[in-house]
């Protein structure tokens, strides 16, 4: 029976794969859409931001309702209402009526769709996974997050090139078909073995209650999230937000640099999720965590802002990406071990809505601090100013140097900090 269910999860997740391959290249496609209309990073940030808003509200209350209801059904649905928000963008577009404001419109109904959607993968993978290859599994769907990262812009910049931004939506039409027949005829969820609860307990505010209420008592796996919550902060404000400008800016528009670093960062992402899947990682998953983590953002982060080359570039972004595959991988082993079947629905609910809470301000705080804070500064002639830019250099640029180095420094002490936490580390026990 395990075995089979492996394998029903392995088919699972290749066809959920293709069907996100499909939907990142029709984000970026927006994107570049969106921004050639308006020649606006804000409108960029402003896309994501109402991605994620809708489903950080929304997240802390659809824990009930992923936990009484089946979970086969909730995936197919959303997909559906997603699908027919691609289909509504493809005939605005072709109509010649699609605006900026309809695609926040858009954002907002996927990102609720997400809120419900990502508890319920999470708790079909403890359905389908047996408990020694959480850890594995967890490898596998870093690969495939990376490596849809790494190949979405080079596919979706080439087929917009060749048939435009509707050629784009066709083929997220055709993945989604595939994702959805897949998962209707040839995915057996036995939802039979998950204790489900009494419908009396359906109410959206007592579900949200009751995932807040086992992270307070269970402060170890309520300090992880927020320490998680931090590291998505620190991201968002240079890695996920200002790399792109700061690199076209420190290399003269160089649009090559700037791929080739992005591939190494979806490549890093791909071979830490190889590495967790072939090889037996560290048993001790507290320090594995926060040691990953503080490797990624000295050596990853500080390096990027002292690099002024693609060399130091690519390095700095495989030392970035290679550990991230083992923090996910980490924290997925902890929750799977340490919340009752009967209640991760909920508790995967609240940790995404506390865990990505921090990403929207992250992105619309970083590209603020750069352009109005940091990048006029190293411009002064302060002393500071003048030390600083010994360390990155000088010239347009360098202040978003200097926000990676922030973020490198505190991003590794608070990574330490966390580790020596009591509640965290008694989670090992």
């Amino acid at each position: 029976m395990k075995s089979k269910k492996l394998k029903d999860y392995i088919l699972f997740w290749i066809s959920q794969s293709i069907s996100q391959l499909g939907s990142s290249m029709t984000s970026f496609a927006l994107i570049i859409w969106a921004y050639t209309q308006t020649k606006s990073a804000m409108t960029v940030s402003l896309l994501i931001f109402f991605t994620y808003l809708p489903y950080i509200l929304i997240s802390a209350f659809v824990g009930t309702f992923v936990d009484t209801h089946r979970k086969k059904s909730i995936m197919l649905w959303t997909d559906s209402v997603s699908c027919i928000c691609c289909i509504v963008v493809l005939i605005l577009f072709v109509l010649g009526r699609l605006e900026i404001w309809s695609i926040y419109i858009v954002n907002g109904i996927i990102g609720t769709m997400n809120a419900f959607q990502s508890p319920t993968l999470a708790v079909v993978v403890g359905i389908l996974v047996p408990k020694q290859n959480y850890e594995k599994i967890s490898g596998l769907n870093s690969f495939s997050n990376s490596l849809i990262t790494g190949v979405t812009p080079m596919l979706a910049a080439s087929i917009s090139s060749i048939f435009g931004l509707k050629g784009v939506l066709f083929i997220d039409l055709i993945s989604f078909i595939i994702g959805f027949i897949t998962l209707l005829f040839f995915i057996n969820i036995h939802e039979s073995e998950i204790n489900r609860e009494t419908l009396e307990n359906k109410n959206i505010f007592n579900g949200c209650k009751d995932g807040f209420l086992f992270l307070f008592q269970h402060k170890g796996l309520l300090y992880i999230i927020l320490s998680i919550a931090l590291m998505n902060f620190f991201s968002r404000l240079t890695y996920e937000n200002i790399l792109s400008p700061m690199i076209l800016t420190r290399s003269s528009g160089n649009t090559a640099i700037l791929g080739i670093v992005s591939g190494i960062i979806g490549l890093g992402g791909i071979i830490g999720g190889v590495i967790i899947y072939l090889i037996q990682i560290s048993k001790n998953k507290i320090k594995l965590l926060y040691y990953s983590a503080a490797f990624s953002f000295i050596f990853g982060d500080f390096l990027m802002g002292i690099g002024e080359n693609v060399y130091l570039w690519s390095i700095a972004a495989l030392a970035a990406s290679i550990p991230i595959p083992f923090i996910i991988a980490s924290q997925n082993v902890i929750l799977y071990n340490s919340v009752p079947s009967k209640m991760q629905g909920r508790i995967f609910a609240v940790r995404n809505s506390i865990q990505y809470f921090t990403i929207p301000i992250g992105t619309l705080l970083g590209g603020a601090l750069a352009d109005y804070v940091f990048e006029p500064y190293m411009k002064s002639t302060t002393i500071f100013a003048l030390i600083l830019q010994r360390i990155v250099g000088t010239g347009d640029g360098s202040g978003m140097a200097v926000m990676f180095l922030c973020t490198g420094i505190l991003g590794s002490v608070t990574s330490m900090i966390w580790c020596c936490n009591k509640q965290i580390r008694k989670l090992q026990k």
